[in-house]
């Protein structure tokens, strides 16, 4: 009997990058867009809300890059430390290790003789690899990565917070308020349904969903902006 090999493209694969890169987009469009927002309905000038925008560019990407890879790496030292675990117990006791697999299958609808020889061949063909998977429920695809994630996020966030700042420049002096406010809320609504394309998932709800919390934290900024007039200070 022949196998043809038949691959199906997942989503599941995308999640490590996708997750850093959405989040990363989102922040940098919503945070930079709402102190832009903030800082102009408080009276400032036109270069002043430029250079912060700039600066919230640079202080946001660092801190999702380093934010990232700490929380990320943290995930990929207990990772490590489970299956450091894992092969010690292996070696120490590799009868019940087989067991315990075995019942792992036996629970997923697996009939306890098949389970046993499905865990059996598992475990002389990679005892840590099933184990990893079927056990501790760590698999290649959803690993954890922290330098990717760290620059995916630090890489998005630059790029959503590039489009206010552009938003800025492209904009008479009188009209910059509502021309970054209209720009993020078209930012958002494109990776809304960007990240929900890339996912396999709902690209409506997905860009309503991050659109409208976006706009949430954008007027509420311009609201606290407003209460200050830097004009007066």
């Amino acid at each position: 009997m022949t196998f043809s090999h038949h691959a199906e493209p997942h989503a599941i694969q995308r999640s490590g990058w996708l997750r850093a890169a959405v989040l990363g987009a989102n922040d940098g469009i919503i945070s930079v867009t709402s102190l832009v927002m903030g800082m102009a309905a408080s009276g400032a000038h036109a270069q002043t809300l430029l250079v912060t925008c700039i600066a919230g560019l640079i202080a946001g990407a660092t801190s999702m890059a380093a934010g990232e890879y700490v929380s990320v790496k943290s995930q990929e030292d207990i990772e490590k430390a489970d299956l450091k675990f894992e092969a010690k117990e292996l070696k120490r006791n590799p009868e019940a290790e087989l067991n315990e697999l075995t019942q792992i299958y036996i629970t997923r609808g697996l009939a306890p003789a098949l389970a046993l020889e499905v865990a059996t061949q598992l475990t002389a063909h990679d005892a840590l690899g099933a184990h990893a998977r079927d056990e501790i429920g760590i698999h290649e695809n959803t690993a954890a990565n922290p330098i990717q994630a760290a620059l995916s996020s630090a890489a998005a966030f630059s790029c959503g917070a590039a489009l206010p700042m552009f938003a800025i420049l492209l904009s008479a002096e009188t009209y910059i308020s509502q021309t970054v406010m209209f720009t993020g809320i078209l930012s958002l609504a494109l990776l809304g349904a960007m990240s929900g394309y890339i996912a396999n998932t709902s690209i409506l709800k997905s860009s309503l969903r991050i659109t409208l919390w976006g706009i949430l934290a954008m007027l509420f900024s311009s609201w606290v902006g407003s209460l200050f007039n830097v004009q007066t200070l």
